[in-house]
């Protein structure tokens, strides 16, 4: 082939380019298979690197590019927290952009990272993955977290929010709960709408009936649902909301209306924040070691900024945790 490309090549090995550049530019930790795999596409193509190129190649930033929905909140903190503490312990600095579901700004916040990191971190679960992934150089690496959509040539790590949600319901009717109102999250949100499904999926196992309150994943939100509750409660007797904040915002609003939460209406969340145990009563919720997956995100996307060809997908399930909030027993 005349001009082969290093593309041409990633695409006659199937691996990634950052995989064909490492592996040609002589990286010790690139897979003796890969390697040769890549040397034997470039001998085929006829390639030559082209010496300026290699060099930029060559250039580190030292630093990874970490896009979140918001910089706010408990669960995002600690997701940084995680991302820091490794990033940290390898000598790489984090540049932060978040994107408040705005597709046109996550589109600006991709753009602007070009260049300046030798990674990406991307947590995107109210944006379509594909929109983003198509504004990336092929050569830049990129893991996403709890996308949207399926990017085969890409990393992710998952949580089973579904499979969560029903262990929660499931907690709360062997409790003794059977009215089991659910806060939803934001709408366009993908962990949101998988909660929400787990969540009706247990309801209609147990033969009960789903209720659902929309919401959007802030302490407000879960204050105003709790309201609407004090003015209708149709009989609920127990509150899951599809995340801690939510549940908090809940729990606050029934405790100052005089509601003994615990005993005459149950409360959980999702996410498992440090506030979930430090609120009263403890916040019954399903943890997903939220820290622990920013950091190993990051060791993820460093690793393959160091050669490794990593695609695998990363499933994770939550542990649920039983604190005072549903602390009502079966037998009352």
């Amino acid at each position: 082939m005349a001009h082969a490309t290093i593309r041409d090549v990633a695409r006659r090995a199937n691996v990634s380019v950052a995989s064909v550049s490492r592996a040609l530019n002589g990286h010790d930790n690139v897979r003796p298979e890969l390697r040769e795999k890549v040397k034997v596409a470039a001998r085929e193509l006829g390639y030559v690197p082209h010496a300026g190129a290699r060099s930029l190649s060559l250039a580190r930033a030292h630093a990874i590019g970490v896009m979140l929905p918001d910089l706010h909140g408990e669960f995002f903190s600690e997701v940084v927290r995680g991302m820091d503490r490794a990033a940290s312990a390898r000598g790489l600095q984090l540049l932060l952009s978040n994107m408040h579901a705005d597709p046109e700004q996550a589109v600006d916040a991709v753009r602007t990272m070009r260049g300046r990191v030798d990674g990406l971190v991307i947590m995107a679960p109210d944006i379509d993955t594909a929109t983003l992934i198509e504004q990336l150089s092929p050569s830049l690496p990129a893991i996403l977290i709890n996308s949207r959509s399926d990017t085969p040539d890409r990393p992710r790590i998952r949580v089973d929010n579904e499979a969560g949600a029903e262990a929660m319901v499931d907690h709360l009717v062997d409790t003794g709960y059977r009215h089991i109102v659910h806060i939803a999250g934001a709408a366009c949100n993908a962990e949101a709408a998988d909660r929400e499904q787990g969540y009706r999926r247990a309801m209609r196992r147990h033969d009960l009936e789903p209720r659902v309150i929309a919401g959007d994943f802030t302490e407000e939100g879960g204050a105003k649902a709790a309201e609407a509750l004090l003015a209708d409660r149709r009989g609920a007797d127990a509150v899951f909301a599809a995340n801690d904040m939510m549940a908090i915002g809940a729990l606050v609003a029934l405790r100052d209306a005089g509601i003994a939460v615990g005993r005459e209406i149950g409360i959980a969340g999702f996410d498992d924040i440090p506030l979930a145990r430090l609120i009263s009563p403890g916040l019954t919720t399903m943890r997903v070691n939220i820290a622990d997956i920013g950091a190993s995100a990051l060791n993820r996307i460093a690793a393959i900024v160091d050669g490794d060809d990593d695609t695998d997908s990363e499933f994770r399930h939550p542990e649920l945790v039983v604190r005072a909030s549903t602390s009502r027993r079966a037998e009352q």
